[in-house]
């Protein structure tokens, strides 16, 4: 019979059921292994208490702390036997602030007897607030200096001179996990080593069962160094192998070098341009068209700001696989856009997208659109040109996907906004090709370079980081609704003066405001709740709501309209085309005008609730306004206090245009987990000790020792602890990493 390896033994051998059960549903953790990769937040020193100070509100917190005082109040209660209830107040003190716990009802004895001045303990517990001072009632607790049957016990199990707090639940708290830990740590003895010697040798990392030893029981913070930079580049280095072997098999894949004819389709369209590409579109183009003429597929991410030219960019590449005989799909994650897309390419293209019909150009070919609330008629008609190859182009939603799209000769697909499709759906489209075809995914959210080499680390990178000529730039501004209520009634006025000059302008708001239930509420799903969210309690402002507002007040006699997620296409359709013909002044929407919509006369724009919505949310949003020559405007009204996080995010958004610097503001104020796509499973998240901004150079090195690795031996054959590692990985994750949610 085999033997389970020692870290997969399942904990409910090694802990018994019941503690494994809230192991397993609140934590995710399984096996022996599971849990000693579950790592301490931080480090409690003996000497150093907690900072009481600065408990949020709220959270389940374990603190250090000395009792000052302790005080055993009765008092009546029908409740309690003979009409006398008892109340046990405590004080405890680190120093920085006190905090008081409270104990009822039976569960003041235990306490009244143990927790007495002058004693230290570990407290776990939930902050609340109470008489306006922070409490925590019916804290958990451990002594730190017990009674004497105690005191062997917890002196060896807090026998480092640093005591770990671990991520805890309120059905396990910290110690209970360490005590856990402290069951399974020799186990750790029987790690199999994932890294290379040579790479682990060479980088001085110390060996992985030593890295485990010294996270869960440090001496000195020395310790905890040595741990982290050894855990780090485990994380960093297996994750890297994971896409380096799927770049090394799409390496692979066969595919069709596409080169564009000479004088072709794709020269007619340059000739056609009224204007010169900018050098980034030059040098970006280049990179295309190099991979295009291979012999194995394209995996590129073309990223660039709002407006910085991504879509001429990709149609260039589409033109070039047309000219040499193939046929290009463009991937929209919704129809509105879809339709955007397709209206400005047939525009951008003019008699060139008129193939097969009376006065189309020579080189032309035929543009066609396909989604899934098309009549039955053009749709069929949509799929016969595609089929017999009369369709050059074809431009649609995840509609394209399904099995009954045939195509003649698929050379690209073109995803936009990678972030809305997963790897399943991208892989669906890639098989319609007779061969794997090429494939360029573009983004506007600006993702600094870790990010993407961790989240896209199976596509080469292209950036345009340059705005065409032309742009105007935008100026941003706080409006602090609730300080400075006139603040808002000038918004509105500006937006009456960019309407008197001839322009039009959004107004976007965070919901729809028919009372269902919606997915795309930011508040309900983009951020866990904070106090200040709590303290507000007001639903978000919605679309229908604001509208008529703002029809009967401060925009009265200007032509309102409004575009949410749940109206028909067609009618959003007429809307936007109102809009874009500058028969409507102004647009109250939802983030439905987020990406993709082009409308060169709309320069202001106001964000109600902009609190609300992500940084990189708002940069896109934003992005739709100064896209003419005009200047824009982007008034962003929030009723956040002043000295509140949400408002330093708004004011880092006005302060620049720069998606990048944003994009990193955004990561160091959300944790790494929310970055790679909560496509996770459970709460966890794959990165426990690496982070994505401040281990930059970890990761970019991890990158090309695992390039090199897998170059050498793409099986890892000689590497059984890898193998292990990465089947752990891909399991766990399903490939997650390798899509984004």
């Amino acid at each position: 019979m085999d033997l389970v390896p020692a870290l997969e033994e399942p904990l409910k051998k090694v802990l018994g059921p019941a503690t494994a059960k809230v192991m397993a549903e609140h934590l995710g953790l399984h096996s022996v292994g599971d849990l000693l990769h579950h790592y301490p937040r931080r480090y409690e020193e003996r000497g150093q208490l907690t900072h009481l100070a600065d408990l949020p509100m709220d959270e389940h917190v374990t603190v250090v702390a000395q009792v000052a005082d302790a005080r055993l109040h009765t008092f009546a209660s029908a409740r309690a036997p003979r009409g006398k209830g008892q109340r046990l107040e405590v004080t405890i003190t680190d120093g920085s602030g006190r905090l008081q716990l409270v104990f009822f009802g039976a569960g003041v004895h235990k306490p009244h007897k143990e927790l007495l001045p002058g004693t230290r303990a570990l407290f776990a517990g939930k902050v609340s607030l109470f008489n306006r001072r922070l409490q925590l009632a019916h804290p958990a607790y451990e002594l730190l200096r017990g009674a004497e049957d105690e005191a062997a016990e917890t002196v060896e199990s807090w026998a480092g001179a640093l005591i770990p707090i671990y991520p805890a639940t309120a059905k396990l708290e910290s110690w209970k996990i360490g005590k856990a830990i402290q069951t399974v740590l020799p186990s750790a003895q029987e790690a199999v080593d994932p890294l290379p010697e040579s790479l682990r040798e060479g980088r001085g990392l110390v060996p992985l069962p030593e890295a485990l030893l010294k996270i869960h029981r440090p001496h000195t913070k020395a310790d905890i160094a040595d741990a982290h930079a050894r855990l780090k580049w485990d994380e960093a280095f297996v994750l890297q192998v994971a896409l380096a072997r799927r770049r090394h098999a799409d390496a692979q894949l066969p595919a069709v070098p596409r080169k564009p004819a000479p004088d072709g389709l794709l020269s007619a369209f340059d000739d056609r341009l009224p204007f010169t590409l900018t050098d980034g579109q030059q040098k970006v183009s280049k990179e295309i068209f190099d991979d295009l003429a291979t012999d194995h597929p394209m995996h590129r991410l073309l990223q660039g700001e709002v407006g910085s030219g991504k879509t001429l960019v990709a149609l260039r590449a589409m033109l070039a696989v047309v000219d040499a005989g193939g046929q290009a799909a463009m991937l929209a994650p919704t129809e509105v856009l879809a339709q955007q897309h397709h209206r400005s390419i047939v525009e951008m293209m003019g008699e060139l997208a008129e193939g097969g019909m009376l006065g189309g150009s020579e080189h032309a070919t035929k543009v066609v659109l396909l989604t899934g609330s098309m009549g039955t008629a053009a749709r069929r008609q949509a799929m016969l040109d595609l089929v017999t190859g009369e369709a050059g182009i074809v431009i649609g939603t995840h509609a394209l996907i399904e099995d009954k799209v045939q195509f003649h000769d698929l050379g690209l697909v073109v995803v936009d906004e990678q972030h809305r499709f997963g790897v399943e759906q991208r892989d669906a489209l890639r098989g319609k090709g007779k061969q794997p075809p090429h494939l360029l995914v573009m983004t506007a959210t600006p993702i600094p370079r870790t990010v993407a080499m961790t989240v896209f680390g199976d596509l080469e990178t292209s950036v345009l980081d340059q705005l065409p000529a032309g742009r105007s730039p935008i100026a941003s501004h706080v409006v602090p609704a609730a300080d400075k209520p006139h603040f808002l009634t000038r918004a509105w006025e500006r937006v009456r003066e960019e309407v008197e000059n001839g322009h039009q302008a959004y107004v976007v708001c965070p919901r729809i405001g028919d009372d269902v239930d919606e997915p795309g509420d930011p508040k309900k799903s983009a951020r866990k709740k904070s106090p200040e969210d709590e303290a507000e309690k007001r639903p978000p402002l919605a679309v229908l709501d604001i509208a008529d507002q703002l029809t009967k007040g401060p925009l009265n006699g200007l032509r309102v309209e409004v575009l949410h997620g749940r109206m028909h296409p067609d009618d959003k359709d007429a809307v936007m085309r109102r809009f874009a013909a500058g028969e409507t002044h102004v647009l109250v929407a939802t983030t439905v005008i987020e990406v993709g919509v082009n409308v060169p006369n709309a320069t202001a724009m106001v964000i109600m609730d902009a609190d609300r919505f992500g940084v990189s949310q708002l940069h896109q949003l934003r992005g739709r306004v100064g896209r003419g020559s005009a200047p824009g405007l982007c008034l962003l009204v929030s009723e956040m206090p002043e000295a509140s996080p949400a408002r330093q995010r708004l004011n880092a958004v006005a302060s620049t245009l720069d998606g990048f610097e944003l994009s990193r503001i955004d990561l160091e104020q959300r944790r790494e987990g929310d970055v790679l796509g909560q496509a996770q499973s459970g709460a966890r998240t794959s990165l426990r000790v690496l982070a994505v901004i401040e281990d930059e150079e970890i990761i970019a090195e991890a990158r090309e020792e695992a390039t090199a690795v897998v170059e050498a031996d793409p099986e890892l054959t000689s590497l059984p602890g890898l193998r292990t590692a990465l089947a752990a990985l891909l399991d766990e994750e399903r490939e997650q990493y390798l899509e984004k949610g």
